[in-house]
C-alpha cells in the first residue's frame, strides 16, 4: 500500500494561502453571478443550445472578471471589513494576505478574464464585463457605497448585468430581452440586500457606511423592502407580456414573487432579525429558482 502523505508546515501554509486567494473572490456571491450569466446563454438561442466552447469559455471569463472585482472590493474596503463582524475574518483583515499580494492577484486574475472573453468569445462581451468591473469596483465601492444611502440602487446595475453578459456572449448583441433580465436583477437587489443589512445595521454603523437602516431607520427600510419586492413582482410578470417566456414561467413566477411579498410584509408588520436573516437567504433561493424557471420555460413552453 503507498505511504500515507505528510502535510508538512510549508505544504499547509501553502494550502492555507492558496484558500485565502480562492476567499477574496467571494465564491458564494460569484456563483449566483456565473449561474445567471450561463442563463442567459441559453436564453438568447432561440432554438437548440448554444455553442459548448463559447458557453465554456464565457463562464471561465465572467468567472475570472467577477472574482477579481471582489479581490478589489476586498482591497479597497479592507479596514472597513477590519471594523464589522460579518467580514472581519476575510484574508486582509486577518492579515493572511497582502494589499500588494491582493492587488496582483486582482490583475492576473481579471487581466485572464478579459484576454479569454475577448480572444475566445468576442470583444463585445469583453467590454461589457469590462464596464461591470469598474461600476462594482470602482464606482460602488469607492463612490457610492460610503456616502449615499441609495449605494446598492445606483450600484445594483453593476450586480444586474451577468444575463447581459451571457446574452452577449453567444448572440454578439444586447436584445431587449437581455435587459429584462438585467431589470429583473436590478429590482431584486435592493430587498435582497437590505435584508441583510437590518439585521446587520450595527455593524454597517459602526463601520460608518451609510447603509439605509443607518441613516433612515429600521421602518423606513421595512417599508423601501416592501415597495420594492412589489415593483420586483410586478417586473417579472415582463417576460411573459412580452411573450419572452410562457406559462410554465408565469406560474413559478407568480408563486415565487407571492412568497417574497409575504415574506417582505412579514418583515415590515413583524420584525425581527431572525425573519430579516430568513427573507435575506430566501431572496438567494428565489433568483436561483425564477433564472431556473426562466430556462425550463424555454425548453419545455407549452
Amino acid at each position: 500500500m503507498p505511504a500515507a502523505k505528510i502535510l508538512t508546515p510549508e505544504s499547509h501554509a501553502a494550502t492555507a494561502r492558496l484558500h485565502a486567494f480562492y476567499v477574496l473572490t467571494k465564491p458564494r456571491v460569484n456563483s449566483l453571478i456565473v449561474f445567471c450569466a450561463i442563463i442567459g446563454m441559453f436564453l438568447a438561442i432561440p432554438d437548440g443550445l448554444p455553442s459548448p466552447a463559447i458557453v465554456l469559455a464565457a463562464t471561465v471569463g465572467i468567472a475570472c472578471v467577477a472574482g477579481a472585482a471582489a479581490a478589489m472590493n476586498c482591497l479597497i474596503e479592507a479596514h472597513i471589513d477590519a471594523r464589522m463582524t460579518r467580514t472581519c475574518g476575510r484574508p486582509l483583515p486577518r492579515g493572511e494576505l497582502t494589499p500588494r499580494e491582493t492587488f496582483a492577484f486582482a490583475g492576473a486574475l481579471g487581466g485572464s478574464g478579459l484576454l479569454i472573453l475577448h480572444q475566445l468569445v468576442n470583444p463585445l462581451t469583453m467590454w461589457l464585463t469590462l464596464a461591470t468591473f469598474v461600476g462594482y469596483a470602482v464606482i460602488y465601492t469607492i463612490f457610492l457605497k460610503p456616502r449615499t444611502p441609495q449605494n446598492i440602487v445606483i450600484g445594483g446595475a453593476s450586480g444586474a448585468m451577468p444575463p447581459v453578459l451571457g446574452w452577449a456572449a453567444v448572440s454578439g448583441e444586447v436584445s431587449a430581452d437581455a435587459l429584462l433580465l438585467f431589470l429583473i436583477i436590478f429590482a431584486w437587489t435592493p430587498p435582497h440586500f437590505w435584508s441583510l443589512a437590518l439585521y446587520r445595521s450595527a455593524d454597517y454603523a459602526r463601520a460608518g457606511l451609510p447603509m439605509l437602516p443607518v441613516t433612515h431607520g429600521s421602518e423606513f427600510t421595512r417599508l423601501s423592502v416592501l415597495l420594492y419586492t412589489c415593483i420586483l413582482f410586478g417586473v417579472t410578470l415582463l417576460p411573459f407580456a412580452t411573450r419572452m417566456s410562457g406559462v410554465p414561467y408565469l406560474v413559478a413566477a407568480i408563486t415565487l414573487g407571492g412568497c417574497f411579498l409575504g415574506r417582505a410584509w412579514g418583515l415590515y408588520v413583524d420584525y425581527s432579525d431572525a425573519r430579516a436573516r430568513r427573507t435575506f437567504r430566501f431572496s438567494i433561493l428565489y433568483l436561483f429558482l425564477l433564472f431556473a424557471a426562466l430556462l425550463a420555460d424555454h425548453y419545455l413552453r407549452f
